[in-house]
Protein backbone atom coordinates (compact mmCIF):
# COMPACT_ATOMS: atom_id res chain seq x y z
CA UNK A 1 0.00 0.00 0.00
CA UNK A 2 1.10 3.26 -0.68
CA UNK A 3 -0.14 4.81 2.81
CA UNK A 4 0.98 8.30 3.93
CA UNK A 5 3.91 8.26 1.60
CA UNK A 6 2.23 8.48 -1.84
CA UNK A 7 2.01 11.47 -3.18
CA UNK A 8 -0.97 13.90 -2.34
CA UNK A 9 -3.97 14.07 -4.94
CA UNK A 10 -3.64 11.07 -7.13
CA UNK A 11 -5.48 7.91 -5.82
CA UNK A 12 -5.42 4.93 -8.06
CA UNK A 13 -9.05 5.69 -9.76
CA UNK A 14 -7.77 8.95 -10.77
CA UNK A 15 -5.13 7.06 -13.26
CA UNK A 16 -5.58 7.86 -16.67
CA UNK A 17 -6.31 5.17 -18.76
CA UNK A 18 -4.25 4.70 -21.60
CA UNK A 19 -4.44 2.18 -24.45
CA UNK A 20 -1.20 0.35 -24.75
CA UNK A 21 -0.13 -1.89 -27.70
CA UNK A 22 -0.74 -5.99 -26.87
CA UNK A 23 1.71 -7.65 -25.21
CA UNK A 24 4.49 -9.25 -27.29
CA UNK A 25 4.14 -12.99 -28.79
CA UNK A 26 6.97 -15.13 -28.76
CA UNK A 27 7.91 -16.55 -32.30
CA UNK A 28 7.10 -20.05 -30.92
CA UNK A 29 3.47 -19.19 -30.16
CA UNK A 30 1.58 -17.73 -26.67
CA UNK A 31 3.19 -18.78 -23.51
CA UNK A 32 1.70 -21.43 -20.88
CA UNK A 33 -0.39 -20.22 -18.47
CA UNK A 34 2.14 -20.70 -15.97
CA UNK A 35 5.08 -22.32 -14.44
CA UNK A 36 8.67 -22.57 -12.78
CA UNK A 37 12.05 -22.11 -13.52
CA UNK A 38 14.22 -22.55 -9.95
CA UNK A 39 11.38 -21.89 -8.14
CA UNK A 40 10.14 -19.00 -9.43
CA UNK A 41 6.83 -18.67 -10.67
CA UNK A 42 6.15 -17.41 -14.34
CA UNK A 43 2.35 -16.53 -15.02
CA UNK A 44 1.23 -15.66 -18.95
CA UNK A 45 0.43 -11.80 -19.21
CA UNK A 46 -0.33 -13.07 -23.55
CA UNK A 47 -3.52 -11.16 -24.12
CA UNK A 48 -5.06 -7.84 -25.07
CA UNK A 49 -5.94 -7.26 -22.62
CA UNK A 50 -3.46 -9.13 -19.85
CA UNK A 51 -5.27 -11.75 -17.90
CA UNK A 52 -6.34 -10.42 -14.68
CA UNK A 53 -4.46 -13.43 -12.64
CA UNK A 54 -1.60 -12.20 -14.04
CA UNK A 55 -1.83 -8.49 -13.35
CA UNK A 56 -3.28 -9.35 -9.73
CA UNK A 57 -0.34 -10.95 -8.84
CA UNK A 58 2.49 -8.96 -9.74
CA UNK A 59 0.46 -6.17 -7.92
CA UNK A 60 0.22 -8.39 -4.85
CA UNK A 61 4.08 -9.61 -5.28
CA UNK A 62 4.74 -5.85 -5.54
CA UNK A 63 2.93 -4.90 -2.52
CA UNK A 64 4.95 -7.27 -0.31
CA UNK A 65 7.94 -6.45 -0.97
CA UNK A 66 8.98 -8.96 -3.96
CA UNK A 67 10.71 -8.37 -7.12
CA UNK A 68 8.86 -8.85 -9.99
CA UNK A 69 10.14 -9.63 -13.63
CA UNK A 70 7.75 -8.03 -16.27
CA UNK A 71 7.57 -7.41 -20.02
CA UNK A 72 7.67 -3.85 -21.30
CA UNK A 73 8.12 -2.56 -24.97
CA UNK A 74 11.62 -2.34 -25.22
CA UNK A 75 13.29 -5.44 -22.86
CA UNK A 76 12.26 -7.39 -19.96
CA UNK A 77 12.37 -5.58 -16.48
CA UNK A 78 12.42 -5.95 -12.94
CA UNK A 79 10.36 -4.24 -10.95
CA UNK A 80 9.93 -3.16 -7.20
CA UNK A 81 7.48 -0.89 -5.46
CA UNK A 82 9.60 2.30 -4.43
CA UNK A 83 7.40 3.13 -1.78
CA UNK A 84 7.39 -0.34 0.25
CA UNK A 85 10.82 -0.55 2.77
CA UNK A 86 13.32 -2.53 1.81
CA UNK A 87 12.32 -3.51 -2.07
CA UNK A 88 14.35 -1.50 -3.94
CA UNK A 89 17.52 -2.56 -2.14
CA UNK A 90 16.81 -6.19 -3.25
CA UNK A 91 15.97 -5.00 -6.32
CA UNK A 92 19.63 -3.32 -6.24
CA UNK A 93 20.89 -6.63 -5.02
CA UNK A 94 19.51 -9.37 -7.47
CA UNK A 95 20.73 -7.07 -10.28
CA UNK A 96 24.33 -6.19 -8.70
CA UNK A 97 23.79 -2.34 -9.63
CA UNK A 98 24.83 -0.05 -7.30
CA UNK A 99 22.95 2.07 -5.89
CA UNK A 100 24.51 5.49 -7.21
CA UNK A 101 22.80 4.34 -10.51
CA UNK A 102 19.38 5.71 -9.84
CA UNK A 103 16.80 3.44 -10.82
CA UNK A 104 14.02 5.09 -13.39
CA UNK A 105 10.49 4.79 -12.62
CA UNK A 106 7.54 3.22 -14.99
CA UNK A 107 4.04 5.37 -14.83
CA UNK A 108 0.81 4.74 -16.44
CA UNK A 109 0.66 7.68 -17.76
CA UNK A 110 1.37 11.91 -17.56
CA UNK A 111 -0.26 12.41 -14.64
CA UNK A 112 1.71 10.10 -12.13
CA UNK A 113 4.59 11.48 -13.99
CA UNK A 114 4.29 14.94 -13.18
CA UNK A 115 3.27 14.04 -9.49
CA UNK A 116 6.94 12.78 -9.11
CA UNK A 117 8.84 15.89 -10.84
CA UNK A 118 8.74 19.90 -10.45
CA UNK A 119 9.27 22.47 -12.35
CA UNK A 120 8.66 20.34 -15.64
CA UNK A 121 9.81 22.42 -18.58
CA UNK A 122 8.01 22.81 -21.81
CA UNK A 123 10.31 20.95 -23.72
CA UNK A 124 9.20 17.64 -21.07
CA UNK A 125 6.04 18.21 -21.95
CA UNK A 126 6.09 18.19 -25.72
CA UNK A 127 8.04 14.85 -25.44
CA UNK A 128 5.42 13.25 -23.28
CA UNK A 129 3.01 14.54 -25.39
CA UNK A 130 4.83 13.22 -28.81
CA UNK A 131 6.24 10.01 -27.38
CA UNK A 132 4.19 8.56 -24.60
CA UNK A 133 3.26 5.90 -24.47
CA UNK A 134 6.39 4.66 -25.37
CA UNK A 135 10.32 3.93 -25.16
CA UNK A 136 11.59 7.76 -23.84
CA UNK A 137 12.86 8.06 -20.25
CA UNK A 138 12.96 11.87 -18.96
CA UNK A 139 15.01 13.10 -16.57
CA UNK A 140 13.22 15.74 -14.67
CA UNK A 141 13.80 17.56 -11.51
CA UNK A 142 12.36 15.29 -8.63
CA UNK A 143 10.21 16.50 -5.80
CA UNK A 144 11.81 17.42 -3.10
CA UNK A 145 9.50 15.63 -0.79
CA UNK A 146 9.53 12.84 -2.61
CA UNK A 147 10.26 9.85 -0.12
CA UNK A 148 10.50 6.87 -2.37
CA UNK A 149 13.75 4.81 -3.24
CA UNK A 150 15.14 4.71 -5.97
CA UNK A 151 19.13 5.14 -4.92
CA UNK A 152 21.00 8.08 -3.61
CA UNK A 153 20.45 10.39 -6.39
CA UNK A 154 17.31 12.63 -4.97
CA UNK A 155 17.58 15.53 -6.98
CA UNK A 156 16.34 13.92 -10.05
CA UNK A 157 14.19 11.47 -11.45
CA UNK A 158 13.62 8.89 -14.68
CA UNK A 159 10.49 8.08 -15.65
CA UNK A 160 9.23 6.63 -18.55
CA UNK A 161 5.55 5.77 -19.56
CA UNK A 162 6.14 2.24 -21.49
CA UNK A 163 3.94 1.17 -24.54
CA UNK A 164 2.95 -1.95 -23.09
CA UNK A 165 -0.15 -3.15 -21.44
CA UNK A 166 1.53 -5.03 -18.74
CA UNK A 167 3.48 -2.19 -17.06
CA UNK A 168 0.42 0.08 -17.66
CA UNK A 169 -2.01 -2.43 -15.79
CA UNK A 170 0.31 -2.31 -13.10
CA UNK A 171 1.28 1.36 -12.60
CA UNK A 172 -2.93 2.33 -13.13
CA UNK A 173 -3.78 -0.23 -10.07
CA UNK A 174 -0.33 0.04 -7.98
CA UNK A 175 1.12 3.37 -8.97
CA UNK A 176 4.63 4.20 -10.33
CA UNK A 177 7.22 1.09 -10.16
CA UNK A 178 11.26 1.56 -9.97
CA UNK A 179 12.06 -0.62 -12.84
CA UNK A 180 15.37 -1.40 -14.83
CA UNK A 181 16.76 -4.19 -17.39
CA UNK A 182 16.21 -7.78 -16.16
CA UNK A 183 19.86 -8.57 -15.74
CA UNK A 184 23.27 -8.62 -13.70
CA UNK A 185 24.65 -5.12 -14.08
CA UNK A 186 26.59 -4.45 -17.12
CA UNK A 187 25.51 -7.67 -18.65
CA UNK A 188 22.58 -7.90 -22.05
CA UNK A 189 19.25 -8.06 -21.04
CA UNK A 190 17.20 -11.23 -20.67
CA UNK A 191 14.42 -10.94 -23.61
CA UNK A 192 12.23 -13.89 -22.29
CA UNK A 193 10.76 -14.88 -19.04
CA UNK A 194 12.56 -18.08 -18.90
CA UNK A 195 15.64 -16.26 -18.80
CA UNK A 196 14.78 -13.62 -16.07
CA UNK A 197 13.61 -16.69 -14.02
CA UNK A 198 16.94 -17.67 -14.18
CA UNK A 199 18.06 -14.75 -11.88
CA UNK A 200 18.77 -15.29 -8.03
CA UNK A 201 16.56 -13.61 -5.28
CA UNK A 202 13.20 -13.17 -8.03
CA UNK A 203 9.63 -14.24 -6.58
CA UNK A 204 7.16 -13.72 -9.95
CA UNK A 205 8.30 -13.60 -14.00
CA UNK A 206 5.02 -12.47 -15.61
CA UNK A 207 5.61 -13.90 -19.52
CA UNK A 208 4.14 -11.64 -22.59
CA UNK A 209 6.27 -13.05 -25.03
CA UNK A 210 9.75 -12.38 -26.40
CA UNK A 211 10.56 -8.35 -26.13
CA UNK A 212 13.80 -7.82 -27.74
CA UNK A 213 13.22 -4.12 -28.31
CA UNK A 214 15.59 -1.34 -28.67
CA UNK A 215 16.58 0.06 -25.32
CA UNK A 216 14.54 3.88 -24.62
CA UNK A 217 15.60 6.88 -25.64
CA UNK A 218 17.15 9.07 -22.63
CA UNK A 219 16.64 13.11 -22.62
CA UNK A 220 17.85 14.72 -19.66
CA UNK A 221 15.59 17.94 -18.61
CA UNK A 222 16.42 19.30 -16.04
CA UNK A 223 19.21 22.09 -17.60
CA UNK A 224 18.54 25.06 -19.56
CA UNK A 225 18.39 22.78 -22.39
CA UNK A 226 17.45 19.05 -22.66
CA UNK A 227 20.21 16.90 -23.53
CA UNK A 228 20.16 13.66 -25.45
CA UNK A 229 21.88 11.28 -22.77
CA UNK A 230 21.13 8.07 -24.85
CA UNK A 231 19.65 7.94 -28.52
CA UNK A 232 17.34 4.49 -28.33
CA UNK A 233 13.88 3.36 -29.96
CA UNK A 234 12.64 6.46 -29.97
CA UNK A 235 14.59 9.43 -32.54
CA UNK A 236 14.85 12.58 -30.62
CA UNK A 237 16.22 15.75 -32.00
CA UNK A 238 17.06 18.43 -29.88
CA UNK A 239 16.28 22.00 -31.12
CA UNK A 240 12.84 21.54 -33.09
CA UNK A 241 9.55 22.17 -31.08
Amino acid sequence: MFGSTWPAGLAPSSLELLEAEPARRDAQGPATHGGSVRGVAILSAIGSPPPEAAIASAVAALKAGDIVGMPTDTVYGLAADPWETGAVDRLFRIKGRPRAVELPVLVAGVEQALELATAVPIVAHRLMEEHWPGALTLVLPRRPDLVADLGEDDATIGVRCPAHAVPLAVCRRLGPIASTSANLHGAPPATTATEVATLPGLDLVIDGGTCAGQPSTVVDCTGAEPRILRQGAVIVVIGES
